[in-house]
């Protein structure tokens, strides 16, 4: 089905390049086989109408015209489907070699080594790759594990509703979250998903990795609007204490926690096993603490240590 609907699609868009005039509904449904195999007007209506979306959704401007009778036709000029040439120098082809790599072991490896493909075969040059193994060690990765990256990176492309079970750093089980997702950010080694919390009615940010099960797309157009900017990393600072403007203390085990310690603004090395440290307080430390368990104790403010306690009260009852 999926092969049959790609070929419908490409059999449309070399009708509406290849023509010089708007061609209407009744002449495009003669000249594609699989429109006139539709049974019935109203079923060819409604799989041109999606064909077109779908086409425009690609990129392909489809302009539409109304002759001197009243009757709609359709086109898609060349002159506006045509990309300008293209033109990097061997420092920019650079660039673009270097950030394919990063996503090779990446579910966009494909994507980007197909696109990376066309534009040298559009002319882009080849640059001398300085990054290859045999004489560096060091090479950019973006890691992506997660199940749930592939069809929420898709749901975000497509504007599709989604659910998905979530559990909460203090929560001894999951719950259904039924979300409309607007963009997904890598962070600290960690993705995020940001989007609109039907439930909650409120916009939310969303850990891959604390996504249980699979993420099932949902029919129907989003119910709030996607802003310009969305500010993943920002929000995700606040959570984590990035944006904190007090201090608390905290004992961590030694040879545990490096991402506490790149964070601390002092550290006091104990002879006990134990290390002391002091790192910004801010919304959400308290959820990040409980992820390092008996590697960390908090020794003030009072009100942290109490969080903490009840996050791994909450976890040891599931």
């Amino acid at each position: 089905m999926a092969i049959a609907k790609a070929e419908r699609l490409m059999n449309l868009a070399l009708c509406l390049l290849g023509t010089r005039r708007p061609l209407s509904k009744r002449e495009l449904r003669g000249s594609i086989e699989a429109y006139m195999e539709a049974t019935g007007e109203d079923a060819f209506n409604r799989m041109f109408e999606r064909d077109k979306d779908d086409l425009r959704e690609l990129g392909l401007v489809i302009e539409t015209v109304e002759n001197l009778d009243g009757e709609i036709g359709y086109l898609a000029r060349r002159d506006s489907n045509r990309l300008p040439p293209i033109t990097l120098d061997a420092e920019e082809a650079a660039a673009l070699g270097l950030a394919a790599k990063v996503w090779q072991q990446a579910r966009l490896a494909g994507a980007a080594s197909g696109a990376l493909q066309k534009l040298r075969a559009a002319g882009m040059p080849e640059a001398e790759d300085s990054y290859d193994a045999q004489h560096s060690a060091l090479e950019p990765r973006i890691p992506v594990h997660e199940a749930a990256f592939e069809p929420l990176m898709l749901a975000c492309r497509d504007r599709r509703p989604v659910v998905f079970d979530y559990r909460k750093a203090n929560a001894a089980r999951p719950e259904p979250r039924h979300v409309e997702p607007w963009t997904l950010e890598c962070w600290r080694g960690h993705w995020y998903l940001a989007g609109w919390d039907r439930d909650r009615g409120a916009e939310r940010v969303f850990r891959l990795s604390r996504i249980t099960g699979k993420v099932r797309s949902r029919a129907g157009a989003f119910t709030a609007p996607v802003p310009d900017v969305v500010t993943v990393r920002e929000t995700v600072e606040s959570w984590a204490g990035e944006t904190a403007t007090r201090s608390a203390r905290i004992r961590l085990r030694a040879g545990c926690g490096y991402p506490l310690r790149a964070r601390a603004q002092s550290v006091a090395e104990g002879a006990d096993g134990w290390d002391e440290l002091e790192i910004p307080y801010g919304h959400g430390l308290d959820a990040w603490l409980v992820e390092f368990g008996p590697d960390v104790v908090v020794l003030e403010p009072a009100d942290l240590r109490a969080d903490v306690v009840e996050r791994l009260r909450a976890v040891a009852k599931g």
